[in-house]
């Protein structure tokens, strides 16, 4: 059995509503009408996958889940949170000013780790695609008959999954008019939360298969012009996806089934805030006050608009990051401390 969340009921109801939070921005984004290239909707996207790897931090660190359990043994409450990857690999695919390349590359890492703990929690049965289908038929080319073999199961799996998928939606549309009553009880709760696990799941499939298409045509494009040129400014965060695991032996567990995912700990996670200047430097606990709930939480939306400035060159936002660094160069920390010194 996974361990509850430590502390008391209040922790875990900041975790609910910063999840809740992150949500309502999610539906937003998604339901919106304005253009996703948009420097309002960019800046909501970031806002939303900053929020989503907050609560990512945070369930990790409550040992919510565990790899021995099944899915009967979750509290319902719970299975709301094995849809992380899912929601950031989904917001992750609608980012611009990035490489293409590097974000089809976290998102289908996300939608992966998405699908395997589904299965390993027994939500879904479905084969994890592995690699790049196109390059490896490429490597093994297929006779006429194998390629119309494969033609048939394709289109058969998917008119399935078609299917499926209508009913799924039009089973989670009437749920959801269930959920919104008072007092909905226990069974339609968890009924709702596995309907809406098995609706990502199917997008997951459908997202890594765009994926695998244009992974070809990306390499075609790189071809033709070249690969660009990174910046060379080191203020820059690179794409990389948020997958924590509680400790040092799950970590050593799920690397061997994501070997290409940069999985961290707790205390690593932790580490790096600090070093980000987003965490107190005390690792003992991660207090609750330090992640603020608020909706237009305006630490993340500097923190966003002064990557942004970055990211488009900003003049003034580059001489100043330029400017602090020479600072700190010439001055090293604790210089100028008297404190407790002769």
């Amino acid at each position: 059995m996974a361990e509850s969340v430590p502390g008391n009921s209040t922790e875990e109801e900041t975790l609910k509503h910063l999840f809740d939070d992150a949500m309502k921005l999610y539906d937003t984004i998604e339901n919106g009408k304005e253009s996703t290239n948009s420097d309002a909707v960019q800046m909501s996207i970031k806002n939303a996958i900053s929020k989503f790897e907050k609560v990512t931090d945070l369930v990790s660190y409550s040992g919510m889940f565990s790899s021995n359990e099944s899915l009967e043994e979750l509290p319902t409450e719970t299975l709301q949170y094995l849809l992380l990857p899912a929601l950031l690999g989904t917001l992750t695919l609608k980012l611009c000013g990035r490489p293409r390349k590097d974000i089809i590359h976290v998102a289908e890492i996300y939608f992966k780790d998405f699908l395997q703990r589904c299965k390993d929690y027994g939500v879904t049965d479905v084969e994890i695609p592995q690699g790049d289908s196109q390059s490896q038929n490429r490597e093994c080319p297929l006779t006429e008959q194998a390629k119309i073999a494969s033609m048939v199961l394709t289109r058969d799996a998917k008119i399935k999954r078609y299917k499926q998928a209508k009913e799924l939606k039009d089973k989670l549309s009437n749920l959801s008019t269930a959920m919104a009553l008072p007092n909905v009880d226990e069974e339609t709760k968890r009924d709702y939360f596995v309907t809406l696990l098995l609706c990502y799941i199917n997008q997951a499939l459908d997202e890594l298969a765009s994926i695998d298409q244009e992974k070809p045509i990306l390499e075609y494009m790189e071809k033709q012009t070249g690969p660009k040129k990174p910046k060379q400014d080191r203020h820059i965060q690179p794409l990389k996806p948020v997958i924590i695991t509680r400790d040092a032996v799950q970590k050593a567990v799920y690397g061997l089934g994501y070997p290409s995912i940069p999985t961290m700990t707790i205390e690593e996670f932790y580490d790096n805030r600090v070093k980000e200047g987003l965490f107190p430097g005390s690792c003992t606990s991660i207090p609750h006050q330090t992640i603020h709930s608020s909706e237009d939480d305006p630490d993340d939306v500097e923190n966003i608009r002064k990557e942004e400035r970055i990211e488009k060159d900003d003049p003034e936002e580059l001489a100043r990051q330029r400017n602090m660094d020479e600072y700190k160069d010439e001055h090293r920390r604790g210089w100028g401390n008297r404190y407790n010194r002769s």
